[in-house]
């Protein structure tokens, strides 16, 4: 009976023992996950292959996760190559911090061409009948016209700007004849005289 005694008390020390060592043995590993050009890196996994658990880094790339010495830990991100990281043996401190690096993971691909045609039928097709002398520069200087912009103006409504210029000219008007009767330029010499010696220049025909 004592010896059964003995042996179930050993066995409680041991295992208390063994637990104390264990938990001697565990670390709070914190750092910083940045990318080549020294920018944090977000949203980065952090797996401990060794305990199978993991945590996510925050918005600013910090991240903190226990482990022990020995362990393995895997960070990885989308756009990044996954980059292994062994926790050394040789601690003393239950606290540990590291910056971590990842870099990009460059994929090259081939080019992709997107055409609009869904097989060559159709682009023959549009391509026979497409008009090459169609394109956005004459369409502007079709729109932009003087026939097009006289066509829009005529269609618009008088707003206040324009009622208020038109009134402007007509009182400006007034005041420039006022006292007098209205100029009237088929009774101006000086106005027969500049149209005469327009005709005879050759200008009229010119314009």
């Amino acid at each position: 009976m004592k010896r059964s005694i003995f042996i179930f008390c050993l066995f409680l020390s041991t295992h208390s023992l063994f637990a104390q060592g264990s938990e001697k043995s565990l670390i709070q590993l914190s750092g910083v996950v940045v990318t080549e050009e020294a920018f944090e890196l977000p949203y980065t996994t952090v797996y401990n292959k060794t305990l199978n658990k993991g945590v996510i880094s925050d918005s600013y790339g910090f991240f903190s996760i226990v482990c022990q010495p020995g362990d393995t830990l895997y960070f990885s991100r989308k756009g990044y190559s996954s980059s292994p990281f062994w926790v050394p043996d040789t601690l003393n401190d239950n606290r540990y911090s590291i910056i971590h690096m990842l870099s990009r993971d460059t994929l090259t691909m081939p080019d992709v061409r997107v055409y609009p045609w869904p097989n060559k039928e159709a682009f023959a097709q549009h391509f026979v009948n497409m008009n090459p002398y169609e394109d956005d520069i004459r369409r502007a200087q079709r729109e932009l016209s003087g026939e097009s912009l006289a066509f829009v103006a005529a269609r618009l409504d008088a707003d206040a700007s324009l009622a208020y210029g038109a009134l402007t000219k007509q009182q400006n008007t007034k005041i420039y004849t006022n006292g007098q009767l209205p100029q009237n330029n088929l009774l101006n010499p000086y106005a027969w005289s500049k149209l005469i010696q327009d005709w005879k220049a050759g200008n009229l025909s010119r314009q």
